[in-house]
């Protein structure tokens, strides 16, 4: 049997690939805090996902598999480690397991709307094996804002990369 070298670990058995979570969505938050997972995320996130605290004040959305894959690389170099052990305090404390309703939806949880100055207005990116959630006008701002520095460090980001 063929097997694809990125489906296989070191020993050659077969392990399953992370998400890739790509594109730009518009779904709104309702009045009771819920928002529609975008159709082509959802079979990614399978059914549970985790929202948590992200930077620039964005939110993660993060399949819980990989949500614990984070936790655990943090949690192994935090007892040493103050910064560390910072980031764990606010990442574990600002996030929530959400299981999507029938229509696809989960609750962001109030603090987190509050965190991210999330209304009905909104963006959710893909952003590999997380996606988030923006405030529409923020994640305008902050595209605007990377522009020119997206070509300025494409040859330090992408020294090996061929576009």
């Amino acid at each position: 049997m063929d097997q694809n070298p990125d489906d296989s670990n070191a020993f050659g058995m077969s392990a399953a690939l992370p998400p890739m979570l790509l594109g730009t969505y518009t779904p709104k938050i309702d009045a009771k805090g819920r928002m529609a997972l975008p159709a082509k995320l959802r079979a990614q996130l399978g059914d549970g996902v985790v929202l948590a605290r992200g930077q620039e004040r964005c939110v993660y959305l993060l399949p819980i598999g990989e949500f614990r894959r984070i936790a655990m690389q943090i949690q192994r170099t935090s007892m040493g480690n103050k910064a560390a052990r910072d980031y764990l305090r606010v990442f574990l404390s600002g996030a929530t397991d959400e299981t999507p309703d029938k229509q696809g939806r989960v609750l962001v949880p109030q603090m987190l709307r509050d965190y991210a100055d999330l209304r009905d207005d909104i963006v959710v990116i893909g952003v590999g094996t997380r996606a988030e959630i923006w405030n529409r006008a923020a994640w305008e701002a902050y595209l605007a804002d990377q522009e020119q520095g997206y070509a300025d460090i494409s040859d330090d980001v992408l020294p090996e990369v061929m576009i």
